[in-house]
């Protein structure tokens, strides 16, 4: 599932100046998101900011990646949005990298250092780190920066997690233009069930119809994405016997995996009742299986089983 990836790059296309102010950038006078364009497209940085800088006559350029964990890939990435894009442009960019969870006590990386097999060339690469689970959830909210909302849940504060759920929901409601407030809660959403599992606390952030209604255009591409990967899954498996009964597969796979990644292997015993439903039906429950307090309440939506006539 896609979800993090997607709301990180959404974050960097709507709110990428506030990840520069986030890394310390100074004299930072306005930004936008650009097309990034290597020669390799398959190492895409999450997102490229244009950004002018006090002092300086030129855009600077910035290439941001999100990682939820600090995976050892994480240098290999870093060092790619270096040099692929100094490849592209002639220019070395700015690397930032927001790492969003810890995992053990496995380091951050920051730098790669490259010789030669005879040392007579070196490449060396660093880039800034932000560790986003030891920045205080205070200063975020203090910042008055929404678009470190979605970021607030993964930092660094005492106490239960319910209070700073009620205070992301309501600066939300108040601060976020209506246009982006749907894609925002979404995006908070996803980043806390990093942290948290307990879906009743996603409730929160603006309760169950706001979050299963598909006003967020983010939500309806998630939603889509894992259908297509599911029917692409059966397709590759050799299972599909014509293109009306593969998106029907295809759909029915989709609300199983979202049921199963969130409550266990105890979802699957549903996906029988789910054969007798449409397209259009299919993927309202698709919707309801992200945002369900439980496997009860989404069991109520579904078409109750004939019972089987004795003979």
């Amino acid at each position: 599932m896609h979800d993090r990836d997607k709301g990180g790059k959404w974050l960097i296309r709507h709110y990428g100046g506030t990840i520069l102010r986030l890394a310390g950038t100074p004299g930072l006078i306005s930004w936008k998101a650009v097309q990034a364009e290597p020669v390799q497209p398959r190492r895409l940085p999450d997102g490229l900011i244009e950004a002018r800088l006090r002092g300086r006559s030129d855009p600077s350029l910035f290439a941001l990646e999100i990682s939820t964990y600090p995976y050892p890939r994480l240098v290999r990435q870093a060092a790619d949005d270096a040099l692929l894009i100094y490849l592209e442009r002639g220019l070395v960019p700015e690397v930032i990298v927001l790492v969003l969870r810890p995992r053990g006590k496995r380091p951050v990386p920051r730098e790669l250092d490259l010789p030669s097999d005879s040392g007579i060339t070196r490449i060396h690469v660093q880039w800034k780190v932000i560790e986003l689970w030891n920045l205080p959830a205070d200063e975020l909210l203090a910042s008055g920066d929404v678009g470190l909302i979605p970021l607030v849940p993964l930092s660094r504060f005492d106490g239960p997690v319910e209070p700073i759920l009620d205070e992301c929901r309501k600066r939300i409601e108040r601060d976020v233009p209506e246009g982006l407030r749907e894609n925002m809660r979404v995006v908070t959403h996803f980043m806390a069930g990093l942290k948290y599992n307990d879906p009743r606390l996603f409730l929160k952030l603006g309760g169950k119809k706001a979050m299963i209604k598909t006003g967020s255009p983010l939500l309806r591409e998630l939603f889509e994405e894992m259908a297509r990967e599911a029917r692409e899954k059966d397709r590759q498996e050799g299972r599909l016997e014509g293109r009306q009964e593969g998106r029907l597969e295809g759909e029915r796979d989709a609300v199983v995996t979202v049921l199963t990644s969130r409550f266990g292997d105890d979802a699957a015993r549903l996906s029988d009742r789910l054969k007798s439903l449409d397209e259009a039906q299919l993927r309202r429950l698709l919707a309801m299986a992200a945002t369900c307090p439980d496997l009860a309440s989404f069991g109520e939506h579904l078409p109750t089983r004939r019972r089987r006539r004795k003979s």
